[in-house]
């Protein structure tokens, strides 16, 4: 653990990330109070908040990592930071002359910015941290977005309950410019002495498709994102049913759920920093799509709000298991080179297959029990847990003739 914070590289972004989550999460719940008020809780309007957080990422994640690829990591994130402040800055100033809804423009470009700004956080890994540490650091950078789970929408609610929308704001400006300031502490972008052929941005991007479609590891893994996408997008409308229909209970309690999977995320991702560096990444992602399925046949099943907790918290206890595995094993089988486009490709798949089953999970719910559709879910991680299946047999072979040698 000690050599893990004497790693400037895994300090600084841990330091960057605190800053960047403060601002996000002042962000995201400043501005959903403000609409719901501003509109008298007009759907369309409140639904639009949802567009502008995840429609850059199908949008701009294949461009935000060709272009993180091409440019300098630790010059990326800097600009990134600074240009989300800017919008926010840009934002205030139109409050002042009356127009609310410029509000979307500062989700907006802060969620594009964060495409161009995470895979070059993921390609400052690569380079400058060493490959026993970065299974650890990625427990330790999961388990600050699980913390946020919890203090996020309390810290959000309050600024903007107490301080009001113009205060919010300036208090993501700052910390997204703190973030930055923070940034500086990284170790200088390596220097390219050679010229690279000139490439234009659609080859680029084909040659991360061709990358991605080459390598049996990224592919399979591409295969398991999809399937877990499927599973997460087809229960995540369908908490508020399980406390009303499963439960009997008024939809308030929804809460508790969501506090539960978030004390789950923090416990796993500390637990899974000490276990980090006896387990290989692949493992790690079977062990925590295994205990989602369980979670999700337990959620399902339960007609007792202990029971639903519990369950609740037992998956949270694993994700950050899936997260870790999953970043890991990008990170050790892609090249410094392809970092940006493996990740700009990868997680639209992720949220491309989220999004199906969500939109198809209100229909399904009129024809289906929950039950069914909670076991599908588990159905669906087994899946992708057959899909690593062959990654963990090559594992498996591969210690046994080391063993054997």
């Amino acid at each position: 653990m000690a050599a893990l914070f004497q790693n400037r590289v895994i300090r600084t972004i841990l330091l960057s990330v605190l800053f960047l989550q403060i601002g996000i999460w002042v962000r995201n719940y400043s501005i959903l109070l403000y609409v719901i008020e501003k509109t008298n809780e007009n759907p369309v309007a409140v639904s639009l908040i949802s567009v502008a957080e995840f429609a850059p990422i199908f949008l701009f994640s294949f461009i935000g990592g060709a272009f993180a690829d091409r440019w300098k990591p630790k010059k990326t994130m800097i600009w990134c930071d600074v240009l989300s402040a800017v919008s926010i800055l840009a934002v205030l100033i139109t409050l002042f002359f009356g127009s609310w809804k410029m509000i979307f423009f500062a989700t907006l470009v802060s969620s594009i910015l964060s495409q161009f700004s995470q895979p070059a956080g993921m390609k400052l890994f690569k380079l400058h941290v060493p490959t026993e540490l970065v299974q650890m650091g990625m427990s330790m950078y999961q388990t600050v977005f699980a913390l946020f789970m919890i203090l996020g929408p309390i810290l959000g609610t309050f600024v903007y309950q107490r301080f009001g929308i113009m205060a919010a704001i300036a208090v993501m400006g700052i910390a997204f410019l703190c973030s930055a300031a923070v940034l500086f502490m990284l170790p200088a972008d390596p220097v390219t002495p050679e010229e690279k052929p000139k490439t234009t941005l659609m080859q680029e991007i084909q040659e991360g498709f061709r990358y991605v479609w080459n390598s049996r590891t990224l592919s399979l893994l591409g295969g398991c994102f999809a399937m877990a996408g499927l599973a997460i997008g087809l229960t995540q409308p369908l908490g508020v049913f399980l406390i009303t229909e499963r439960l009997g209970l008024p939809k308030e309690d929804l809460q508790w759920l969501m506090t539960a999977f978030g004390i789950g995320m923090i416990l796993g991702g500390g637990i899974t920093v000490g276990m980090a560096r006896k387990i290989r990444p692949q493992t790690l992602l079977a062990i925590g799509l295994a205990a989602s399925a369980i979670g999700f046949v337990g959620m399902g099943l339960s007609t007792a709000f202990w029971l639903t907790l519990t369950a609740q918290l037992f998956s949270g206890l694993f994700m950050p298991s899936i997260q870790i595995g999953i970043n890991t094993m990008i990170l050790q089988n892609t090249e410094e080179a392809f970092i940006g486009r493996v990740n700009g490709i990868l997680n639209p798949i992720f949220m491309g297959a989220m999004v199906i089953t969500m939109s198809a999970s209100g229909w399904l719910k009129t024809h289906l029990s929950i039950v069914y559709m909670y076991e599908l879910s588990a159905l669906l991680l087994v899946a992708g847990i057959l899909t690593m299946l062959p990654l963990m047999r090559k594992d498996a072979a591969d210690g046994g003739l080391k063993q054997n040698v």
